[in-house]
């Protein structure tokens, strides 16, 4: 099966750069006609250049692609409305949108500027919600579209430093999990990517042989399978090395304690049943939670 794009626009957010970039020049590759969304500032979000831009769409056009840059900052929601209706000018449509953009100010939650964790979620998670708010009526209307967020191991898994950013890539799942149910009906499948990857962003986080043997346009394949017109929606992959796993938010069969006085005592001395993973499952939507409960509970009590 070959993944074909030809008629397909896309627009990449930061995608002036490290994993942006590769997912910019592989959708034009296999066709897609591509906006190349990059600010253009630096790691920590400041400054402005639309030369990284440029020179994405300049290589995508000397391979005989089809592509434009567009500067705009995904916070700014008035600037994000003009960058899909200028896809929208250019091309007539938009089928994919991969959100990337993002930034760092990494410190320890006891150290961090709380205007530093307004700003990585602004951007990462509010980024996200602008793009995905501007493309959704016209993926609604013309009943397909494609739509990745960009979650990563540390919003999944936890990183020491990271409050800020974790906060933000966990709440693009929860983000991911609605938008997807929402968007069935219209064929619109989100997805999300935790990548592992050497770029700008990881500089100083990771050992430099352990970045050498990390490349961006590794993470690319999984990107392009999750907007690809036969994706599957509500999935997470993560991927680096060229090696591709799968992440799930599972729920356990858990243990029934009781209503009495005596229930958090119950709990405390049960603990470790209701945690064994053994039979947990990935509930279909959130209302499976209350499903799950109350069947256990009514069986206890029948």
């Amino acid at each position: 099966m070959s993944l074909d794009f030809k008629g397909r626009v896309a627009i990449v957010t930061g995608a002036g750069g490290g994993l942006g970039r590769e997912h910019a020049l592989l959708l034009a590759a296999r066709g897609a006609k591509v906006v190349v969304n990059d600010l253009g500032g630096a790691r920590d979000g400041s400054g402005h250049s639309l030369s990284a831009a440029e020179s994405v769409v300049a290589e995508i056009r000397a391979a005989g692609g089809e592509a434009i840059a567009n500067g705009a900052s995904v916070t700014d929601w008035e600037a994000v409305q003009a960058m899909v209706q200028q896809a929208m000018d250019t091309w007539g449509r938009v089928d994919i949108l991969v959100n990337n953009a993002g930034i760092l100010r990494d410190k320890t939650f006891a150290k961090m500027d709380l205007t530093d964790f307004r700003l990585v979620l602004d951007v990462h998670l509010m980024g996200a919600v602008h793009c995905s708010k501007a493309v959704w009526p016209h993926m609604m209307e013309q009943k397909y579209g494609r739509i990745l967020m960009t979650t990563s191991s540390t919003g999944l898994y936890g990183n020491f430093g990271q409050t800020n950013y974790g906060a933000a890539k966990l709440a693009l799942v929860g983000f991911m999990q609605s938008l997807a149910l929402e968007g069935a009906k219209y064929d619109i499948r989100v997805n999300s990517l935790a990548p592992t990857a050497a770029t700008r962003m990881t500089e100083g986080l990771m050992p430099q042989a352990v970045l050498d043997a990390l490349s961006p346009k590794a993470v690319a394949p999984a990107m392009l399978l999750l907007v690809s017109q036969d994706a599957p929606t509500r999935t997470i992959l993560c991927a680096g090395a060229g090696h591709v796993e799968s992440a799930n938010i599972t729920l356990t069969q858990g243990d029934w304690i009781g209503l009495d006085s005596d229930a958090p005592e119950r709990l405390a001395a049960q603990l470790d049943k209701v945690r064994d993973r053994a039979g947990e499952m990935v509930p279909p939507n959130g209302s499976a939670q209350g499903t799950h409960e109350v069947t256990h509970v009514t069986a206890k009590l029948a």
